[in-house]
């Protein structure tokens, strides 16, 4: 029911159908035609090709913080105190909204890839490892989804969620292996962007779309996932039952 109330929103708000559609577009378009004539990573043929696992990761990370923004509208206008009145766990509320997110999506990568198939992008490693890549960037979005989920609880107010979502995601995007490899980077900023999540599923995923040795690159990506999601979902939970039990 919250799931579908959620897509049901999405789909009836105007603003929200061009976040979820014209943006990802725009990011495959602008950052292909933009860095594609600088930029040459060595042992690709196509910058597309390096760029779009970034993309995913991008486009995912800026969608999500709509989820913080949402939980925060919802309890700054009471609508949260209208689901405690529903037959449902409280904790439902939060799911709904990660896995209509999830849907959301799914929609995005889909469209990100066709647009960026007209532009030459394509799968190297073949269906099943194009299919793990669209996964592994679905997983890291519930992971994002969670985060902001938390951020609106703690926040509480809708503007400010959707700015404290989007500033560590700027951050973290641009000092990863997003746009163009590490080893162009400083020293100092290497030893950061190795270790940052974002550099680390990003290469998992261009592992997975351009081939050669995944395991290491995706068993990395899902240790990073999985504590993310260790952490945020437990404290999220408890932070909704505490404001609801307010």
């Amino acid at each position: 029911m919250i799931t579908a109330r959620n897509l049901r929103r999405l789909v009836r708000v105007p603003t929200m159908i061009a976040f979820a559609t014209v943006q990802p577009v725009l990011f495959v378009l602008l950052f292909t035609y933009v860095f594609g004539g600088a930029i040459r990573p060595p042992g690709v043929d196509k910058y597309v090709d390096f760029l779009l696992p970034g993309i995913f990761v991008l486009a995912i990370a800026f969608g999500a913080s709509q989820t913080g923004v949402a939980i925060a509208d919802d309890l700054a206008t009471g609508m949260i105190d209208r689901f405690r009145a529903l037959p449902m766990t409280r904790s439902a509320v939060l799911a709904g909204r990660t896995a209509a997110d999830a849907v959301r999506n799914l929609f995005v990568l889909l469209l990100m890839t066709g647009v960026g198939h007209a532009i030459g992008f394509r799968f190297h490693a073949g269906i099943p490892a194009a299919t793990g890549a669209l996964g592994l960037a679905l997983l890291i979005g519930v992971a994002f989804s969670w985060i902001n989920a938390l951020v609106g609880l703690l926040v509480r107010d809708a503007e400010a969620a959707g700015l404290v979502g989007l500033m560590p995601v700027i951050v973290l995007v641009f000092t990863s292996s997003t746009f163009v490899p590490v080893a162009t980077m400083p020293g100092w900023l290497q030893a950061f962007a190795k270790i940052n999540p974002v550099t680390v599923t990003v290469d998992a995923l261009r592992a997975l779309v351009l081939g050669g040795p995944t395991a290491d690159h995706v068993w990395q990506a899902l240790a990073w996932i999985t504590g993310l999601l260790l952490v945020t979902v437990p404290t999220a939970v408890l932070r909704y039952r505490h404001t609801t039990a307010a």
